[in-house]
């Protein structure tokens, strides 16, 4: 009656006190306690989940279909389907994302690009005083 989209489940973890230097490439699901220095990205062929918690930093791009924040991120972050934030989720890059939600206490700081937005041509300006 109330069914949401079913998540995938969550099939790897980086603890916390782990600290991975380099890129990190998962299906399905990802959690996400520790240290990442390096991309995050989702496989292409499914959509991902990927829980970033609040002991937990990444230092990179932040790729994946449904991302949910709580800890900090430093670099551009691409939700092609929801991204969550968290009361304690910093983010310090581009948010790019189809839907988001935002609890209060969390901060961007960057530019955000929602999917839905498609930019117009701005009509070209024409001065009144060039009119014959």
């Amino acid at each position: 009656m109330f069914s949401r989209n079913k998540q995938p489940p969550i099939k790897s973890l980086i603890a916390e006190g782990s600290r991975i230097d380099g890129n990190v490439h998962f299906t399905d699901g990802l959690r996400i306690d520790g240290v990442v220095v390096g991309d995050v990205r989702a496989g292409d062929d499914k959509p991902g989940l990927l829980v970033i918690s609040a002991t937990a930093r990444v230092e990179g791009l932040v790729q994946a279909a449904h991302v949910i924040v709580n800890g900090q991120i430093n670099g551009p972050v691409h939700a092609s389907t929801m991204l969550e934030l968290q009361p304690k989720a910093r983010i310090a890059g581009d948010v790019h994302y189809k839907t988001l939600e935002m609890h209060q206490g969390a901060t961007i700081s960057g530019k955000m690009f929602p999917a839905d937005v498609l930019l117009e041509e701005k009509p070209t300006l024409k001065l009144a005083s060039s009119n014959p």
